[in-house]
């Protein structure tokens, strides 16, 4: 593997500056979309799904489509990925394709990939780091406050998770205060290295009281408290019911958010009645379709970044 070939696993592993740059590229890209047909023309993404998708394979794919490219679809399950190690599978991988997106279950098995791979890899989702959502995330952000992202108050509240993870990763370089209300982590789901580094700047705050999280909020963001493999799983039932009596009293809900105008964000699949009341995801306030939408933007700056197509 070229020692100068850019991957994407987490922002962890980029510089403040480029996370910066891409942001920016992202908001151009939303804006001025004609300007990038065809910059992926002739180029292939192969995208590998080991984990359910509705957002990450529409965007990437149609990402790829209106700038000129192609992009072949991988079950896991239908591929030899399931016979052999991940290193013989992606090195032929780089043959054929320009790029790769992988949504896997294991950040040990992206890690492998990463290695072995002769084209740059996406990380569309582990167990510990979701950074494509996290970009769209302060993407949408950026576009919805008028004075842009650095300065923003965003609170979670929610299962300590891959999101979680990715978000304290880009929120350092941007200036983003994050404010953590987690009655549910568990310590090897808790990235400290990034937790670190945004409480030495001031912007990381961990509270267990959500009215007053919510009460100094921009933007309010929820997640789902089970992995969303498991949360239809009989075998996970009485996980789900556990968890379910922890975080019911940090459901989203209208008397939550009293008083606040606080913008309601969520990376979906959303479980209405659990994470969020049914009410509140179309609510005046919610902006959670914005921020869906915002994952073909996003999705389309990793790839031009990646592949210097810019």
């Amino acid at each position: 593997m070229s020692a100068d070939i850019k991957h994407l696993i987490d922002w962890k592993y980029w510089d403040d500056g480029e996370i910066v740059e891409i942001l920016d590229l992202a908001r151009r890209v939303k804006h001025y979309r004609w300007e990038y047909q065809g910059r992926m023309q002739g180029n292939t993404l192969v995208m590998i799904f080991q984990k359910t998708s509705t957002r990450t394979r529409v965007s990437f794919e149609a990402g790829m489509t209106e700038m000129g490219g192609h992009a072949i679809n991988l079950d896991w399950m239908t591929t030899n990925f399931t016979l052999s190690k991940v290193r013989f599978e992606t090195r032929y991988l780089g043959r054929n394709a320009a790029i790769i997106m992988a949504r896997l279950k294991d950040n040990r098995d992206l890690v492998e990939m990463e290695k072995a791979s002769t084209v740059p890899v996406i990380n569309g989702c582990c167990n510990l780091y979701h950074p494509c959502q996290a970009l769209a995330d302060v993407l949408t952000i950026a576009e919805d406050r008028q004075e842009g992202v650095e300065g923003a108050r965003l609170t979670y509240i929610g299962v300590y998770n891959n999101v979680v993870n990715s978000l304290v990763s880009i929120a350092a370089p941007l200036g983003v205060h994050l404010t953590l209300v987690c009655p549910i982590r568990e310590p090897a789901s808790v990235d400290e290295e990034s937790r670190k580094k945004l409480l030495d700047r001031g912007l990381l705050t961990e509270t267990l009281d959500a009215g007053e999280a919510v009460a100094e909020a921009d933007y309010v963001y929820t997640d789902t408290w089970l992995d969303m493999e498991l949360f239809n799983d009989p075998a996970y039932a009485a996980e789900k019911e556990k968890r379910s009596g922890i975080m019911m009293p940090y459901q989203i809900t209208a008397s939550l958010l009293a008083g606040s105008r606080a913008k309601i964000m969520h990376d979906m699949p959303i479980h209405p009645g659990y994470e969020i009341a049914e009410d509140m995801i179309e609510h005046e306030q919610s902006i959670i379709y914005d921020q869906a939408e915002n994952r073909l933007d996003a999705q389309k700056a990793i790839m031009l970044r990646l592949l210097n197509r810019l």
